[in-house]
């Protein structure tokens, strides 16, 4: 489609970029293309919306004159270069055209078709999709090969990340020059293979399906695990209000859609409580409910928070407490006396019960036992709140001193009942499981995964780099003792994170 010297080379800003479908999406990627430097084209199939488009894009640059952020004459020149195209023959000269128009496969495959009708042979055709086969799309072109996806992030004017997907039949020399395209423009373009939820919303359905399915079967309000999450995890929203956000409709659509694409793989089972919500109308922010209420007058719900507590004076800590070893220098620093000596990884109270990083088991389990655990944190220093669990008989005042330890680090605790995995060490494992089985499969590189879910929903780290800071092993045990009470595979731990287990073991041993 290209000749050698130009192949892998990011498409000249002398050329024509076209936009078709002149939404938010389209205004956006157009606005970016423009602002890059490229002429631009727009055409929407409805009448007059291309010019409407023009203008407000016109005035979003009027606003970026008024920040600062575009002079004036940068202003005047790109408009210079941005036009409305009432018929798609107008889009000839494009180098590259981008699609932004309605999820339907059926309507983008014959847009596609009259396009090729049009541009010449050596053009680039990109697809916005975010939920179609971009292989599917390009099944009835005379040449597929010319034919990626490039999934940009709303508003696509701030957002950096863009997802450039090669379909099964897409050439690599297209996909190259799409990614160094979209490189050039200022964006983070990461690789991805045409893969169901390419790698953001491939990766991310653990995140609010684990948070679903805890306020399902354990009864733990919405305001309770997103605290955990936000202030433990570190995540920047919680599951709820993030999907209050987004809009219950439009999240549990992706998740049933990716569910429906892999076949009702467990793990990716949509919620039914999310279902519900949908079914009533309870959309989110946008209908004044959703997980919250978002009317006049109304108050967020609050956290449950343990009451203070008297911390332990003293605690002994047998053995390495693996990714929470930070807590014994924060107790330390508290004024709290350790004791070092050996054991398996845990914190024994002066009641003597056991206090030890969350797995995968259930503490009722241990009915001789005291036995409480706590959360998973991504930074255990910087974390405001700690959720513990712990059987539901178990002695008020072994809990108690569980509590104040951890208030006396200035930390909120959260009680959550007798729970596997938790909340923010099973999200965490099953976010890296479906991670490194990305990687696996070959649908992504790990640091392009680690990228895309930096940028694409503002993770504190990515889940394979979170991974190997929490351990490999201690993640796929995680899973692999949920999968025991849970039976179903939908926690089944993935042979690429198993694999990771092991070679994380092997090197230990060295």
């Amino acid at each position: 489609m290209d000749d050698a010297s130009t192949a892998g080379e990011a498409i000249g800003r002398d050329r024509t970029v076209a936009v078709v479908g002149t939404g938010t999406m389209g205004q956006g990627i157009a606005q970016v293309a423009l602002v890059a430097g490229h002429p631009v084209r727009l055409h929407d199939s409805a009448p007059g919306r291309a010019a409407e488009a023009v203008a407000a894009i016109g005035a979003r640059l009027d606003r970026l004159v008024e920040k600062g952020r575009m002079s004036a004459a940068d202003r005047e020149a790109a408009a210079g270069r941005l036009h409305a195209a009432a018929d798609l023959a107008e889009l000839a000269d494009a180098a590259l055209v981008v699609e932004a128009i309605v999820e339907d496969l059926a309507v983008k495959k014959r847009l596609f078709a009259d396009l090729e009708k049009v541009v010449a042979d050596d053009a680039l055709l990109a697809t916005n999709t975010s939920s179609l086969s971009v292989t599917a799309i390009a099944g009835g072109l005379r040449l597929p090969g010319r034919f990626v996806g490039l999934h940009f992030f709303n508003p696509a004017p701030l957002l950096p990340l863009v997802e450039v997907v090669r379909g099964f039949a897409s050439d690599e020399t297209a996909a190259t020059r799409a990614y160094e395209t979209v490189k050039a423009w200022g964006k983070t373009p990461v690789r991805c293979a045409d893969t169901p939820g390419f790698i953001v919303n491939r990766i991310a359905r653990p995140f609010y399906a684990e948070a679903f399915r805890v306020y399902e079967e354990s009864g733990l309000d919405p305001a309770t695990i997103d605290a955990v999450l936000r202030e433990s995890g570190g995540f920047r929203m919680g599951p709820f209000e993030l999907t209050d956000l987004i809009g219950q409709d439009v999240n549990e659509a992706v998740t049933r859609s990716v569910w429906e694409s892999f076949f009702h793989d467990p793990k990716f089972t949509p919620s039914l409580a999310q279902r519900r919500l949908v079914e009533s109308g309870r959309l989110g922010r946008k209908t004044g409910h959703g997980w919250f209420s978002y009317a006049d007058g109304a108050e967020r719900p609050e956290p449950r928070t343990a009451p203070p507590a008297k911390a332990p004076e003293r605690i002994t800590v047998r053995g390495d407490l693996g990714p929470a070893e930070p807590l014994v220098g924060l107790f330390e620093e508290a004024g709290i006396k350790v004791r070092r000596k050996r054991g398996d990884g845990f914190v024994e109270l002066p009641g003597g019960a056991k206090l030890s990083l969350v797995d995968g088991e259930t503490s009722f389990e241990y009915h001789r036992e005291d036995i409480v655990s706590f959360d998973l944190a991504f930074d255990y220093a910087a974390a405001t709140r700690i959720a513990l669990s712990a059987r539901e008989d178990i002695d008020p005042d072994v809990l108690a001193e569980a509590v104040g330890l951890f208030q006396a680090l200035g930390k909120k605790v959260s009680l959550v009942g007798d729970l596997p995995g938790m909340i923010v060490a099973r999200t965490v494992a099953m976010l890296a499981d479906l991670a490194a089985d990305a990687v696996g499969r070959g649908v992504a590189s790990a640091e392009d995964i680690d990228t895309a879910m930096r940028l694409g929903v503002n993770y504190p780290a990515g889940p394979l780099e979170w991974a190997a800071k929490a351990g490999h092993r201690r993640l796929a045990t995680v899973l692999d003792d949920m999968d025991t009470r849970y039976p179903g595979a939908r926690y089944t731990p993935s042979l690429a994170l198993m694999r990771l287990g092991y070679a994380e073991a092997a090197q230990e041993d060295r």
